[in-house]
């Protein structure tokens, strides 16, 4: 089964971007889709450095490209 490629549980891209802008919710939502993608290292920098520099990098990422920052493609 292909995985979609929405952020934050699949939802739109909208919705996404305002997930991303607060900040408990972009740390939470960031760390529980990258353990679900399978990705324990990326998920535990997200929980460790989650409200600095990977905030700002999700928000750019997700202005400019609508996708959160992502290591690989999925």
């Amino acid at each position: 089964m292909a995985k979609s490629q929405k952020d934050y549980f699949g939802l739109s891209w909208i919705v996404s971007l305002i997930l991303a802008i607060i900040p408990v919710t972009a740390w939470i939502c960031g760390a529980v889709t990258r353990f679900q993608e399978g990705k324990i290292v990326a998920g535990l920098i997200r929980i460790i450095f989650g409200f600095n520099i990977v905030w700002i990098l999700d928000i750019v990422f997700m202005i400019l490209s609508h996708s959160i920052l992502r290591v690989l493609p999925v």
